[in-house]
């Protein structure tokens, strides 16, 4: 069965070096990319341009960054907590910040694991593919069904 990556990142060097790199994951992936946190709701609401479950699948795994426009990663990590059919997909922040209280703060909201975005493409591939192959190939994944 194909999963599907869904990255909120802003950054377009940053989603075509991270697509490039996820697409080699075995078993293979499908990327989608979101740009703000609001798109990221809209996704995962399956609202407005995301209606088409076929086309735009509930993610197996979702890569946050922090410094985005509209909603940044901390409201949407607020948001999925809230939320009892999406809070047990794995959230993992992938951020330049170093900041103690930005790493912490992400924890508290919910991330699943918190991971400082290396500065070379190269290494932000390496890191992208290595936590993809994790949490796809290795980590097992919740149903998305309501515990009661």
């Amino acid at each position: 069965m194909r999963r599907t990556v869904l990255i909120a990142e802003d950054d377009e060097n940053d989603q075509f070096f991270v697509a490039r790199e996820i697409k080699k994951i075995v078993p293979p992936v499908d990327v989608q990319f979101v740009e703000d946190g609001e798109q990221a709701i809209a996704y995962l609401t399956g609202t407005g341009q995301y209606s088409d479950r076929s086309r735009y699948p509930t993610p197996a795994v979702i890569f946050i960054d922090l410094k985005m426009p509209k909603l940044n990663g901390f409201e949407l990590l607020e948001w999925l907590k809230r939320h009892d059919m999406l809070k047990s997909i794995p959230a993992i922040v992938v951020s330049s910040s170093t900041l103690q209280t930005d790493i912490d703060k992400a924890y508290q909201l919910g991330a699943n694991a918190y991971i400082v975005k290396p500065a070379s493409a190269i290494d932000l591939q390496k890191l992208f593919k290595t936590t993809g192959e994790f949490f796809l190939g290795h980590a097992e994944t919740p149903s998305l069904a309501i515990s009661a």
